[in-house]
């Protein structure tokens, strides 16, 4: 997943032991992840654009052909996939810059710092995670 990239580029944020949550030092760190994130993200999809522009060949045999329509179409799946990590990077900066960043959509709690490393678009602190994921599944049955 692009988001396992961050881990190599960005250590993870060490608070001072009196540090405020989501302090601006903390803020500006999760900005530059997202915002480095965003970049690779954007960068991939231009080079597939490019890629798939570059590689319109046309096979005579069906299975050449089949094989080259699987793997735009799992590239292409791949991009959308980016491409709905871009949107909800875009929302993280949006909180970031309105100060909402870091707090639990549904209640309003801390996110908490080693979450957020884990995954910088969380929206739901781990508690409010697992109970939608069992709504979710109890809707499925």
């Amino acid at each position: 997943m692009p988001e396992d990239l961050l881990h190599k580029q960005f250590p993870p944020y060490s608070p001072a032991p009196d540090e405020e949550y989501m302090s601006s030092s903390q803020a500006a760190h999760f900005r530059a992840m997202l915002t480095s994130l965003k970049q690779e993200l954007m960068e991939d999809i231009e080079r597939t654009v490019h890629a798939m522009q570059d590689e319109t060949t046309v096979f005579a045999d069906p299975n050449d052909r089949a094989s080259q329509e699987s793997d735009m179409a799992l590239e292409l799946r791949n991009r959308d996939r980016e491409r709905k990590l871009i949107k909800k990077i875009d929302e993280a900066l949006g909180r970031i810059r309105e100060g909402e960043y870091g707090y639990c959509d549904s209640c309003g709690v801390e996110i908490g710092l080693k979450r957020l490393e884990a995954r910088p678009t969380a929206t739901l602190c781990i508690d409010c995670k697992t109970l939608e994921e069992l709504r979710e599944r109890q809707m499925a049955r």
